[in-house]
């Protein structure tokens, strides 16, 4: 059996009393980061035993972890915050345990994409989720794209490259497209700043910017009166 187990994005208490249950009882766990895990796993004092799995090592080890998976081995796949699978290692794993009838449960639990959206103040109804915007290859394309999008759109950006692709967005949106930016989000430091692309940069360009990052954009159906 493999279990998808999401872990705080920041807030500890975040974790829910199953997860904490599924991990104390897991035969392994696997961990984007064991040393970013092993912080949260002694708080809640569980103690299995721990393996690194990312995107640097998933294709070597997939079958050897299939192999302890088909012999009964019971694990719990985290990533560093948040669920597994979403802009995370996961994907490579429960497709090879589908192809093998190996047993999947994936726990409902935080990710950073919802809250974002909720209290971003745009329609939460309809929207896609694109996670990180290409670094080079096909952003223009992307961009392009997303500005004709309807819904709306949450993306996923590191803090080093938020004022950039607040610039693209700027260019292929229009300085007065609605979004709002959250970092942070369940830390002691959480911000959410909301307004216009243009108000957006403006804001975070006097300041330095830490965190994960969530932009929440309006679509092209979106407007302030709704």
């Amino acid at each position: 059996m493999l279990y998808l187990v999401p872990t705080p994005i920041g807030n500890l208490k975040d974790i829910t009393l199953r997860a904490i249950e599924v991990l104390n009882s897991a035969d392994l766990i696997l961990a984007e980061d064991t040393r970013t895990s092993s912080k949260l796993l002694n708080h809640l004092g569980i103690h299995q035993p721990l393996t690194p799995f990312h995107q640097h090592n998933e294709h070597q080890v997939l079958a050897h972890l299939l192999d302890q998976l088909k012999s009964g081995k019971k694990m719990a796949l985290i990533s560093d915050a948040g669920s597994p699978g979403i802009s995370d290692p996961g994907f490579l794993l429960v497709r090879a345990c589908i192809k093998n009838n190996i047993s999947i449960e994936s726990l409902p639990g935080p990710t950073a994409l919802i809250p974002a959206l909720t209290n971003s103040g745009l329609p939460a109804a309809r929207f896609c989720f694109e996670g990180f915007p290409p670094l080079k290859k096909g952003r223009q394309t992307f961009f392009t794209a997303m500005a004709k999008e309807e819904r709306t759109i949450i993306l996923y950006e590191s803090p080093m490259r938020l004022l950039r692709t607040l610039k693209d967005l700027i260019t292929y949106f229009g300085p007065l497209r609605q979004a709002s930016v959250s970092r942070e989000l369940t830390k002691i430091f959480e911000e959410t700043f909301r307004g216009s692309l243009e108000q957006i940069h403006e804001h975070f360009s006097r300041k330095t910017v830490r965190g994960e990052i969530v932009i929440v954009i309006a679509g092209t159906d979106y407007t302030p009166e709704q």
